[in-house]
């Protein structure tokens, strides 16, 4: 990674409006109509209504670590400051609010995903199209876009898990302290979100682990040569203080300090031997519950996922006689999750045929850095999931998702770049069946009225429905 400026700051380049068109129209498909179905969409039952509860004082158990309720909170306030029509307007939360006031921030912070995966994208290579091509794949997703619109938390552990590990790559390559330290805080907000949030940390800590691994290999071989380049490098030469101190310890800070406001909501738990009753009683939570459709019937193991076998109805109604289908479904644009999916078989695949091919050249990992980040980034998000028992959805897929998208935009790039015609226009190709997808499903993605026939015509599999 070469010391160039930050693909953020602004230069009147070709380049940054192509990033600034992406993400205005993430915006836009973000805000449109977003005070529509005046209803408490899906999980918004639980953290709509936990959100209120802080306003009103009300003790509550919140099944989960407590930061995206206070943001939903926050947004609640700041929306209940302009003016809102009648017929978005609901008392479903405990108290009187538009569904634009507990939803606006959900959907600001998720236009700001697409931004943030093109700001990884450019931190580990450098490279402006390949850049372009991972935030395009970014803003023509499903999933992401249906999160980003309702007052749910999982746009928000994507948000600073991202953010966290922006900042990690901004300090591999500036090696400032501070960006250090809000790698720390945004990785612990992670965490505060959802636990499965400090997967973004698992993967940092896979990375360096596998680097210092790597480095004292090549020490003891042979001394005189580094084999480690780029991103192998930056990481082998960190110290273990400064990581443990900014990346263990702080972490750990943040998560505690962010359940202060819970706790002295609620008397019970008021101390320190409160913290840790309420840590134990929300795993206990989750141990409780069960895998089978009686408990949910979205429930869907992580092999599905890859898939797309079992994606999660947000909503679902049909009005008039012509019985017009309003549907909002979580789930992924199909081809942009088929094709990133066999993305990841091949990087895999080709990182176990090269280590066979080089296994004698004392190298624990021949890769690129990219390759590498890739990879156990991904693993890092999908692995723990198969030791859980509890019911899972689609949409704990989502921090996987992301990372093969930059295995899709690795060889999207190749393809483009070629000086052959024919994969040029494969490349281009498939990238125009990703947009042409995205429009296709978009009106199961907003809620947008169709009729029953064209409803059906979306739902591919029966398990989509």
């Amino acid at each position: 990674m070469s010391r160039q400026q930050p693909f953020w700051l602004w230069r009147n380049s070709p380049f940054q409006w192509a990033i600034a068109v992406i993400f205005l129209l993430g915006l836009l498909l973000r805000f449109w109509k977003l005070s529509q179905f005046n209803v408490l969409v899906f999980d918004e039952v639980y953290y709509a209504k936990f959100a209120n509860d802080y306003w009103l004082g009300k003790p509550f158990f919140p099944s989960h670590p407590p930061l995206s309720h206070y943001l939903i909170a926050l947004g609640m306030a700041v929306g209940s400051l302009f003016p809102a029509s009648p017929d978005t307007v609901n008392i479903l939360t405990g108290s009187l609010h538009s569904t634009w006031s507990y939803r606006w921030l959900n959907a600001l912070t998720g236009s700001f995903i697409p931004v943030l995966v093109a700001g990884l994208a450019y931190q580990l290579t450098q490279r402006r199209l390949f850049t372009l091509i991972v935030m395009g794949l970014a803003a023509l997703d499903g999933i992401y876009l249906v999160e980003s619109r309702y007052a749910l938390n999982n746009i928000y552990l994507i948000f600073f898990g991202l953010l966290g590990q922006l900042f990690f790559l901004y300090y591999l390559q500036h090696h400032r302290l501070k960006d250090l330290i809000l790698a720390g805080i945004f990785l612990g907000c992670a965490g505060s979100v959802k636990w499965n949030g400090f997967a973004f940390l698992l993967g940092l800590y896979l990375l360096v682990a596998i680097a210092w691994l790597q480095k004292a290999i090549s020490n003891k071989e042979k001394p005189s040569e580094e084999k480690a380049i780029g991103l192998l490098t930056q990481l082998g030469n960190l110290k273990p203080l400064p990581l443990f101190l900014a990346l263990v310890l702080l972490p750990m800070i943040v998560y505690s300090l962010l359940w202060i406001p819970h706790l002295l909501m609620n008397p019970d738990y008021r101390s320190l031997e409160g913290f840790w009753r309420i840590q134990k009683e929300t795993l206990s939570y989750h141990e409780r519950i069960g895998n089978t459709p009686q408990v949910h019937p979205y429930c869907s193991p992580w092999y599905s996922w890859l898939i797309l076998w079992r994606p999660v109805a947000y909503y679902y109604q049909t009005k008039g006689p012509q019985n017009i289908v309003y549907d909002v479904h979580s789930m992924a644009n199909p081809l942009l999750l088929w094709f990133s999916t066999g993305a990841m078989i091949i990087l895999f695949g080709t990182v176990c045929l090269s280590f066979i091919s080089r296994h004698r050249q004392s190298q624990l990992l021949p890769l690129r850095g990219i390759t590498l980040y890739i990879g156990i980034n991904y693993l890092a998000n999908l692995l723990p999931w198969l030791k859980i028992s509890r019911c899972t959805f689609f949409y704990h897929y989502m921090a996987a998702y992301l990372f093969s998208w930059f295995a899709l935009a690795l060889i999207l790039e190749n393809l483009i770049t070629k000086p052959n015609p024919f994969p040029r226009y494969l490349g281009f190709s498939i990238l125009g069946f990703i947009a042409l997808a995205f429009l296709y499903w978009l009106p199961i993605f907003l809620g947008l009225p169709l009729t029953s026939q064209a409803f059906y015509w979306r739902m591919l599999l029966p398990s989509w429905i």
